[in-house]
């Protein structure tokens, strides 16, 4: 049975977090800012037709921008500080405790191997291949996978079949990018 190391919402949160720490006030809030802006484009976008989407990550990621902000504003802190940011410690308190329990309901439901697996949040985009209709949108999916090539392959799986999204308007895979964690974060 496959359990997750960290999922979609846990990897925006932690990473605010990681970013934050030691950041003055006021570069929190133009990352507070930045978080809205994009949150805001991000609702202009196509719809994407998973829950697992641009507008999703762009809302945890604003929401955990405009957390920290007021917790600083509310301590007084001039600088972030994430050990004295009790829901911040939480997090990761939580995700272990998820883990944990995930692992117990596989062995209670019978599970022969329990892996726990570090797969990543992608972004894939497809365009109407060559002489397709100009009228058919771009799509763009987010996905979990361990790689690149596993997010391009579970996409096609998933919407090229007969009938599916790709298959429907001539589609192509054309990019599959990391969205989460974001390149450089370890975790």
């Amino acid at each position: 049975m496959l359990i997750y190391e960290y999922l979609p919402y846990e990897f925006v949160r932690l990473g605010v977090v990681s970013k934050a720490a030691g950041l003055e006030l006021g570069a929190v809030a133009a990352q507070v800012r930045l978080a809205q802006e994009r949150a805001g484009s991000a609702r202009l976008a196509p719809r994407e037709p998973h829950n697992l989407s641009e507008l999703l990550i762009a809302e945890l990621r604003r929401l955990q921008w405009e957390r920290i902000a007021a917790l600083m504003v509310r301590e007084r802190m001039a600088m972030y500080v994430s050990a004295r940011d009790a829901r911040g410690r939480r997090y990761e308190q939580q995700r272990l405790q998820r883990l944990v329990d995930d692992v117990a309901e596989a062995e209670r439901s019978g599970a022969d191997a329990v892996q726990i697996e570090r797969h990543r949040v992608y972004r894939i985009d497809a365009r109407p291949a060559a002489g397709s209709s100009t009228h058919v949108p771009a799509l763009t999916l987010h996905l979990m996978a361990p790689s690149p090539d596993g997010a391009a392959e579970k996409a096609w799986t998933v919407h090229g079949r007969d009938g599916g999204l790709y298959q429907r308007g001539g589609y192509r895979i054309t990019s599959v990018e990391q969205a989460l964690p974001e390149p450089g974060e370890l975790f």
